[in-house]
């Protein structure tokens, strides 16, 4: 059985129904009178939140900040509309077992009569708007609630986290690419010279026969180019990485109260 101390510090928190899917926010606690047991809670549902639906403890899990309770979305939904005013009548409880399917008897209606069990949370603060000496942010009539009202509002918080954007890394191929170089090249030429018989040189004449057939040959020579390759270092590359700051506009939306005069005073004039 769900006692009350395992719902007492879950106001505020968030119900399930049985196949896990959201239902809503814990509101109140309705407890029996005779024996200080949990019966009911009341869950928000409707649009915003703006209803609340009764909903059985009976057989309801509870772990961690969750409820889960024994009943599908859509049951706690359509549960009969009640006025949340801190009391259950016999024929208001009779009409909330009947629509969960739970046996009903006149003597079950005997500890529901009173609300001086119900813990209500009316501010949404997880504090019981009944618990001594605490102040209720939406309650004007609490015990230590004064004339004045907290606004708050959500404040941006930026900063930054650092991702990884990408990669770079250095690597090499062979290209060929075609190189002219102009290099200087020599050969030998026929050069025919002539030159008169002279007294140095009559001796030289007269070696040989008077008269005959002769051949004198000459090599000629030439330079050719010759091409050859050599694999020489001329740089080292490396990576290295620069830190540049640039202005960027971030935004998000934020909440904010507005307190709003509500001046309900009498604007009639005096009768005389």
């Amino acid at each position: 059985m769900t006692s009350a101390n395992d719902l007492r510090d879950l106001v505020g928190s968030t119900a399930y129904d049985r196949s896990g899917d959201r239902i809503g926010k814990i509101g109140q606690i309705y407890y029996d009178d005779h024996t200080d047991q949990p019966k009911w809670v009341t869950v928000q549902t409707g649009l915003f939140g703006t209803r609340e639906s009764f909903v059985p403890v009976q057989d309801a899990e509870i772990g961690g900040d969750r409820v889960t309770v024994a009943y599908e979305k859509a049951i706690v939904k359509d549960a009969p509309r009640i006025a949340e005013d801190g009391h259950l009548s016999p024929q208001e409880e009779e009409q909330l077992y009947r629509h969960y399917g739970i046996e009903y008897s006149p003597d079950q209606a005997a500890g529901t009569a009173g609300d001086r069990h119900t813990r209500r949370d009316r501010d949404g603060d997880g504090v019981h708007d009944d618990k001594a000496d605490t102040a209720v942010g939406q309650d004007m009539s609490g015990p230590t609630t004064d004339y004045a009202m907290t606004r708050s509002e959500e404040q941006l918080r930026v900063g930054t986290a650092t991702h990884e954007a990408g990669r770079a890394r250095l690597r090499k191929h062979v290209v060929t690419e075609r190189q002219d170089v102009q290099l200087p090249v020599s050969r030998d030429v026929i050069r025919v010279e002539r030159e008169p018989i002279t007294d140095a040189n009559r001796g030289d004449a007269h070696d040989g026969p008077a008269i005959s057939d002769e051949e004198h040959e000459v090599v000629l020579r030439e330079e050719r180019p010759v091409v050859d390759t050599e694999a020489v270092p001329v740089e080292r590359v490396r990576l290295g990485t620069d830190t540049v700051t640039e202005q960027q506009i971030v935004g998000g939306e934020v909440r904010k109260e507005e307190i709003d005069i509500d001046d309900t005073v009498s604007r009639e004039k005096p009768r005389r």
